[in-house]
C-alpha cells in the first residue's frame, strides 16, 4: 500500500488529512470518497496504540477533546469522515447517502490499514457515535465472521442508533413503506419534526462547541428513504445478533427528552434516540458489552456539559484499565463494581463513574 498523503487539515496546527478515493459511486452520484485524519504525534507521546473514531448522521469529525484524551493515553488518534460525509461529500452529493451500510466496508478497512501499518504490532480500538455505532458492529461482525479480528482489540460506542424511535406499531408500517419508497424515491426528503439537538451544541446558538455548519447543520441534513432504509436493513441484522468478536463499552445518556423546541432539559438528556432501546439492545454485540448510562448526558456523550462528559470520559479511562489496554496515564476517578443488569440484555449495566 503506497504511503499516505497527509496533508493540512481544517482543524489547523496539529492534524493532517489523508483522502481515500473510492472510485465510482454505487448509488450514481459520481465518485465518492472519505476522508482519514489524524492527530499528528507530538514528540513527548508514547505510542501503545492506536483509536479509530467514526462520526454520526450529520456529523463529521471536530472533536479534538476526544482526540486529545486518547493520546494522553497513548493511543494514537485517527477520525474517518465517510463518503458523502463531512470532508468526504463532494458537490451534488446527497449528504450521507448509502443504500447499504455495508457499502462503508472500503473505507472502514483501508482507514484500519493505514492506522495499522503506521504502528505495526499494536492494539486498535474502535470509537463511533450513533450511526457509526450501527455501522461499526456491522462491519466488525463481517470481520468476524471472515476470520479477521485483529488488530482491534475493543470497541467504544457513544450513544449508538440500535433501532427506529417510537412504538413498536409505528415502527412496522414505516419500515414496510420505507421498502417501497426506497426504490421509486430513494432521495426524496422525509418530512420529519425538527429538532433542537443542534442548537445545544454549537457556540453561536446555546452551546460551547466550533463546527462547520454547512457538514453539521443546526437542523440536520434531510432523511432519504434510501438511507433509512439502509439502515433498518442494518437494525434488523443487529436485532438477530451479533459476534463482534471484541469487547465492547456503550455509553448512553440516562434519558431521553424528544422535544421540536429547547429547553433546559435539552441540555442534560438524548433528544435524538431513546436510551431504552440501547440499552435493551446492546446485548446482541456479542462478546462482553457493558453499557454505562451517564446521568445528564446529550445525544454525543462527548459533547455534553463539562462536568457531564468529564465523567463519561473518567469511565472510559476506567473501562481501558479494566480491559487491560496499554496506558501510559491513569483514570482520575473510579468505576464502580458492576451492578446488576437492569435490562433484559446479555449486557452488563454498569453505575456510571463518579466525580
Amino acid at each position: 500500500m503506497h504511503e499516505p498523503d497527509w496533508q493540512p487539515d481544517i482543524l489547523g496546527d496539529g492534524y493532517a488529512r489523508h483522502d481515500l478515493d473510492l472510485g465510482a459511486d454505487p448509488d450514481g452520484e459520481g465518485t465518492v470518497q472519505a476522508v482519514l485524519v489524524r492527530r499528528e504525534p507530538r514528540p513527548q507521546e508514547a505510542v501503545n496504540g492506536a483509536l479509530l473514531y467514526v462520526h454520526g448522521f450529520s456529523d463529521y469529525f471536530f472533536q479534538t477533546e476526544l482526540a486529545d484524551f486518547a493520546a494522553a493515553r497513548g493511543l494514537a488518534f485517527y477520525a474517518l469522515d465517510l463518503r458523502k460525509c463531512g470532508r468526504g461529500r463532494r458537490p451534488a452529493q446527497t449528504a450521507h447517502y448509502v443504500s447499504d451500510l455495508a457499502l462503508y466496508d472500503v473505507e472502514l478497512e483501508r482507514a484500519l490499514t493505514i492506522v495499522t501499518e503506521a504502528h505495526p504490532d499494536l492494539p486498535v480500538l474502535l470509537a463511533a457515535h450513533s450511526t457509526g455505532g450501527l455501522v461499526l458492529p456491522l462491519w466488525l461482525d463481517r470481520r468476524r465472521a471472515a476470520g479477521r479480528v485483529a488488530p482491534v482489540a475493543g470497541v467504544i460506542l457513544n450513544s449508538p442508533w440500535f433501532d427506529l424511535q417510537g412504538t413498536s406499531v409505528q415502527r412496522g408500517p414505516l419500515t414496510q413503506a420505507l421498502r417501497v419508497l426506497a426504490k421509486v424515491a430513494p432521495f426524496r426528503a422525509l418530512p420529519l419534526p425538527p429538532s433542537p439537538y443542534g442548537e445545544t451544541l454549537h457556540v453561536g446558538a446555546r452551546g460551547e462547541w466550533e463546527f462547520d455548519v454547512d457538514m453539521k447543520p443546526l437542523a440536520g441534513f434531510p432523511v432519504t428513504p434510501g438511507w433509512l432504509n439502509a439502515v433498518r436493513r442494518g437494525h434488523a441484522r443487529l436485532h438477530r445478533g451479533l459476534d463482534i468478536g471484541v469487547p465492547s463499552l456503550v455509553l448512553r445518556s440516562d434519558r431521553t427528552h424528544f422535544s421540536s423546541r429547547w429547553s433546559e432539559l435539552c441540555d442534560s438528556a438524548d433528544t435524538v434516540l431513546d436510551v431504552a432501546q440501547i440499552a435493551r439492545w446492546s446485548g446482541c454485540l456479542g462478546s462482553e458489552t457493558t453499557v454505562v448510562p451517564v446521568p445528564g448526558a446529550r445525544h454525543d456523550v462527548f459533547l455534553s456539559t463539562p462536568d457531564v462528559r468529564e465523567q463519561a470520559y473518567a469511565t472510559v479511562a476506567d473501562w481501558l484499565a479494566r480491559q487491560g489496554f496499554p496506558l501510559t496515564g491513569t483514570a482520575t476517578t473510579a468505576t464502580p463494581e458492576p451492578t446488576a443488569a437492569t435490562e433484559p440484555t446479555a449486557a452488563t449495566e454498569q453505575a456510571p463513574a463518579t466525580t
